[in-house]
């Protein structure tokens, strides 16, 4: 274990020291509401490989004007040297007194890509260029950039996979920058209080849920009664005088009646009971399946789920009631 840790820092020694510093930095990030402010004392700065290489350029013509006692190479390599500090100054500068701030977290379906919204606030009269968010490196993804204008804020979005159902927690993320001249990498990690919330994938369409009395079905259906009023009729032996249309007597040459219908009890439910041939995970697809058939058809639906019970409605919010319910459920799959 010992020789492979040697091996490991002497073939990559900046890697491994980024990766050392991290996990450093990591273990002390804490999971907070927001705003979080970003000070002097949490802004950590590394040279880049160009500013590795920008540094030994220098160190060659440092040697080289000392060999040959050149004031001029001298005052290049100083001026380039004073250039350099310079620009870690404002890369370093460029990260401070930014604030980040969660944004809306959009509900997605499992094995979609959930989109970690973070708001990045600019109280100085300066504007900040090149500041990107990314996922820590053990996670590596591309790096999202947007310049924000002084005073100003912008959105930026990190995609982020949902393989499963529940909360999906947005965890530790990095705010970096190196602007101006890519020699230096400064950054600070954060991680904001928001989650995702994952709803089941929805089974494919096909299978209905099975009708019974007074439950209705994905149909509508209707029976003749007295409730609403649907239109007129051919009179018939057997209806009553109430029943005949007396206004349309002068127009027609034969008497019309009344008809109503009667709408029958449509509430849906939609039970886990009604699924005994599947496991659990596919149950809850299915409910899934039926919860956006239903609420797609402007139909009034319940969902009946072991230990929980919601009452028949229709709407966006009456549908991420249910799927929500869908996505926390944990209760053992009983028949």
């Amino acid at each position: 274990m010992r020789l492979w840790l040697i091996a490991k820092i002497a073939l990559h020694p900046l890697r491994f020291m980024q990766q050392r510093i991290d996990a450093w930095v990591l273990a002390r990030v804490k999971r907070q509401a927001g705003p979080i402010a970003i000070p002097r004392t949490r802004v950590y700065i590394v040279p880049t490989r160009f500013g590795y290489g920008f540094a030994l350029m220098l160190l060659v013509m440092l040697l080289g004007a000392m060999n040959y006692s050149n004031s001029m190479a001298f005052l290049l390599t100083f001026l380039l040297a004073g250039l350099g500090l310079l620009c870690m100054h404002h890369t370093h500068a460029n990260l401070m007194n930014l604030q980040l701030r969660a944004g809306v977290a959009r509900p997605v379906f499992a094995g979609e890509t959930a989109h970690v919204e973070v708001r990045i606030d600019n109280p100085s009269a300066q504007m900040r260029l090149s500041i990107g968010l990314s996922w820590p490196r053990s996670e590596a993804t591309a790096t999202t950039t947007a310049d924000i204008r002084a005073q100003d804020s912008v959105l930026l979005q990190l995609p982020q996979p949902a393989p499963r159902r529940g909360w999906l927690r947005a965890g530790v993320f990095s705010v970096s920058t190196e602007y101006p001249l890519g020699l230096f990498h400064a950054w600070t990690w954060a991680e904001l209080d928001t989650a995702t919330l994952v709803f089941p994938a929805p089974a494919a369409p096909g299978l209905v849920p099975p009708g019974s009395a007074g439950q209705g079905s994905l149909e509508p259906s209707h029976r003749i009664g007295q409730d609403e009023f649907s239109g007129l009729r051919a009179y018939q032996r057997g209806d009553t005088a109430r029943a005949i249309h007396w206004k349309s007597l002068p127009k027609s040459p034969q008497p019309m009646v009344k008809q109503f219908q009667e709408t029958l009890d449509q509430d849906l439910w939609l039970e886990w009971t009604s699924l005994p041939q599947l496991e659990r995970e596919a149950r809850l697809s299915q409910l899934t399946r039926w919860v956006l058939d239903a609420d797609a058809l402007q139909r009034r639906y319940g969902l009946r789920l072991p230990g929980k019970v919601i009452a028949p409605g229709q709407g966006e919010a009456h549908r991420y009631q249910c799927l929500k319910a869908l996505a926390l459920f944990d209760g053992a799959a009983k028949s």
